[in-house]
């Protein structure tokens, strides 16, 4: 289990495994003066196999501040830029030549379907793997491979902490699972997801 002291500035790779589907997920991790970059691919290979990429970063306040997801299936390719200005603003592009401007009723934090490293995200943002803590958080949800783009409500909440991690527990309209996570809030094992390898 590879874990990111505080303070360090040296990347890291973390992979899991899908455990109810075929699935791998590979991210490259760099934390930097607090801030985060995530770069990694999805590949599922399922009945309607895809594989996806993706580049986001985080700023020193946790929330995600931009990033690009592109998406391959057998039939079709699609990419969708994400970005939040300072002022709250989400700005949506599914490289069509319109942006879409919402405020997703002040949404800090991106989730994408099925994927790990993003489900860290709001983890890491509010300390959750370190201080017991409930949220309850609107979240911009990205579907895979489509890539649409809905308001969703999510609730985290510290389980327990030990000296290897912590357990927390997420919660939304269609789903309820115990994450196991480590020091730095990575998850370890998701419950019908995926199992770091």
């Amino acid at each position: 289990m590879t874990t990111t002291p505080p303070g360090t500035r040296k990347p890291i790779i973390v992979t899991w495994q899908g455990t109810d589907r075929t699935s791998l997920e590979s991210v490259r991790l760099f934390v930097s003066d607090g801030r985060l970059r995530a770069s990694g691919r999805l590949v599922v290979a399922a009945e309607s196999a895809f594989s996806a990429s993706f580049e986001f970063t985080a700023s020193r306040a946790g929330d995600v501040g931009r990033g690009l997801l592109r998406t391959t299936a057998s039939d079709t390719e699609r990419q969708i830029s994400v970005g939040r200005t300072e002022d709250g603003i989400w700005l949506i592009d599914h490289g069509k030549g319109a942006t879409e401007r919402n405020e997703f009723d002040g949404a800090a934090d991106v989730d994408v379907a099925g994927s790990l490293t993003f489900t860290a995200l709001p983890i890491r943002r509010l300390g959750l793997h370190r201080e017991m803590a409930t949220a309850e958080l609107p979240v911009l949800y990205i579907s895979m491979p489509d890539l649409t783009v809905t308001l969703v409500r999510q609730t985290y909440r510290t389980v327990s902490i030990t000296d290897d991690g912590a357990v927390i527990n997420y919660t939304d309209d269609h789903r309820s699972a115990d994450i196991v996570v480590d020091r730095d809030g990575l998850p370890v094992e998701y419950p019908g997801v995926a199992t770091r390898l």
